[in-house]
């Protein structure tokens, strides 16, 4: 069997993995009749009208009831040149008795990817969605008064070049990523007096790939890649610059059948820099009304983290058939010892596995962009089965093609404006069968900030500080026949920080979604029931209850 160029990709920030936070929607596997739906197409907007009631079920809790009124589209179109996958939704949420705020919810998936010529692919995509502020505080769900959520907007566009000049192989890839957070809503449910973590702005980011390489036993017995990449991000938060670059040669030796060993090495430039804060006479960062700290005009630029080296890998992959593949790797790299690999099992059309181990120097938006480029081309639409979400947070699973699908809850686990050095591990089952479609996900996620130490500065610095979050979620659904069915959602997630004065925070909630069908209109009811525990009175026990009415064009 021969092996060659990609058999990992790398985009000059690390390996991308995947992760799944504590109260996000898992998205799952089509039914065979939707996916043969999508393979022909289809652009079906909608009009949705719901009536939520929420009963915090803690000492004196209050009973909350409010409308929603929403429009969206969900969108497939696949042709010999042109995939569009869309999944959007705006709601409006009105309470009459001004217990509930009233509030926009813009919650959105989308891929479009378009053939120019057989080798050349414009590829674009784009996300809209709400994430916890702050992972020392509340971690509660989208209904209600939300606490301590973000509404957040990114996408990318960018070309895709795939060539061969005879036996050789070039790739050349670049991409435009910006992402923009809001402002946070209704606090962070920290005890008064904690000290706020500056707010996130917006980040731009442009990435540029390029490699030439052969398969083993074409020009030579092993198959040789050489590669480079250049990432350059400007973030709106004090100024803040990431430069990195790297090239890099590997060589892939097969040793068996379907069984080969890989190494490389390379050259990498990393460097991160931000302007110091205003500080005021108590030497705390002066803020806008969004929380965003102020530059301090005076100042040049400070370094975070400033590395230049050579680092290495090396590895084993096993491709036994095409439903099977296994990489794994440990080198050096960012000073240190590093680990990564996949692992994916496509059991049949629509079961599978997918397990990944990841390493890379991070930022939200550089994160976010990575995991939305290496979405499917045809994935499942809708917030899965949590209906009081409204929001992406969970894993994304394929309906077609060798692609299982990406998580990205390794960036949407909270937001932060500094860099950090990103590790963890996830693992994806799904399973259906019939009309009976099962799924469970699992995992750890770590974060190694990076970022500079001002003098003089007495609010919160991350440098050298970190935080964790080990997560899982199950959920099953039943569909009675093609126009009726039912879904359970269940999830429990645990995060903590080193930042001192900071509890851990336990999140777990469950709920169950039951949907008919009456041709253009169909009717929902859905109950759940969700709970955090974290520091001080931070903590919340939830049951929340929708029924809603649905036409679609």
């Amino acid at each position: 069997m021969a092996l060659g160029p990609g058999f990992r990709r790398d985009d000059g920030v690390g390996v991308r993995g995947a992760a799944m936070a504590g109260a996000a929607a898992l998205a799952v596997l089509a039914t065979p009749a939707a996916a043969q739906e999508r393979s022909r197409g289809h652009i079906t907007p909608y009009i949705e009208a719901g009536q939520v009631v929420t009963a915090d079920l803690g000492d004196g809790g209050d009973v909350l009831t409010y409308s929603t009124l929403a429009l969206g589209v969900d969108a497939s179109i696949h042709t010999r040149r042109v995939e569009v996958q869309l999944d959007y939704r705006y709601e409006r949420r009105f309470d009459y008795q001004n217990h509930v705020d009233d509030g926009d919810i813009h919650a959105g998936l989308a891929t479009v990817r378009a053939r120019v010529t057989p080798g050349l692919t414009m590829e674009a995509g784009g996300i809209a969605t709400r994430v916890r502020s702050d992972i020392r505080g509340a971690a509660g769900t989208g209904a209600g008064n939300v606490r301590n959520m973000s509404q957040v907007y990114s996408g990318y566009v960018g070309p895709n070049l795939s060539e061969h000049v005879g036996p050789i192989a070039v790739n050349a890839a670049y991409r435009f990523g910006y992402t923009r957070a809001e402002n946070a809503t209704g606090g962070t449910g920290l005890p008064a007096g904690t000290q706020p973590l500056n707010s996130y702005d917006d980040s731009k980011v442009h990435v540029a790939t390029a490699s030439i390489g052969t398969k083993s036993g074409t020009l030579l017995p092993v198959g040789v890649t050489v590669s480079g990449s250049y990432t350059r991000e400007d973030a709106g938060q004090l100024d803040q610059r990431f430069e990195g670059k790297y090239g890099r040669g590997d060589l892939v030796l097969p040793i068996a059948r379907g069984v080969a060993i890989e190494g490389g090495a390379g050259y990498e430039s990393i460097r991160i820099s931000a302007r110091d804060p205003l500080l005021d006479g108590t030497g705390k960062p002066v803020v806008d009304s969004a929380g965003r700290q102020q530059v301090d005009p005076n100042s040049g630029r400070r370094l975070a983290y400033d590395f230049d080296g050579l680092f290495w890998d090396a590895g084993v992959v096993w491709r036994p058939s095409p439903r099977t593949f296994l990489e794994a790797r440990v080198g050096k790299r960012y000073g240190s010892m590093s680990y990564t690999g996949s692992f994916s099992y496509k059991m049949g059309p629509e079961s599978g596995i997918q397990i990944g181990v990841y390493d890379s120097v991070d930022s939200f938006g550089r994160q976010l962009g990575g995991t939305l480029a290496s979405l499917p081309g045809g994935f499942v639409t809708g917030s899965g089965y949590d209906p009081f979400g409204s929001s992406y947070s969970g894993c994304v699973f394929g309906t077609s093609g060798g692609s299982a699908g990406t998580c990205m809850n390794n960036a949407l686990a909270s937001l932060t404006t500094d860099n950090y050095r990103a590790r963890g591990v996830t693992a994806v089952l799904v399973m259906s069968r019939g009309p009976n479609h099962i799924g469970f996900g699992a995992g750890y996620a770590r974060r190694n900030y990076l970022a500079p130490d001002v003098p003089g500065n007495t609010g919160l610095q991350l440098n050298g500080s970190s935080d964790e979050l080990f997560y899982g979620q199950f959920f099953a659904s039943h569909d009675f026949d093609r126009n009726a069915s039912i879904g359970f959602d269940a999830y429990a997630s645990y995060s903590k920080t080193t930042l001192a004065g900071t509890d851990p925070v336990f999140a777990w909630g469950g709920n169950s979604i039951f949907t008919r069908r009456f041709g253009h209109l169909s009717a929902s009811a859905a109950v759940g029931i969700y709970g955090y525990n974290g520091q001080g009175d931070n903590s919340d026990t939830v049951a929340q209850g929708q029924v809603s009415l649905r036409y679609g064009f």
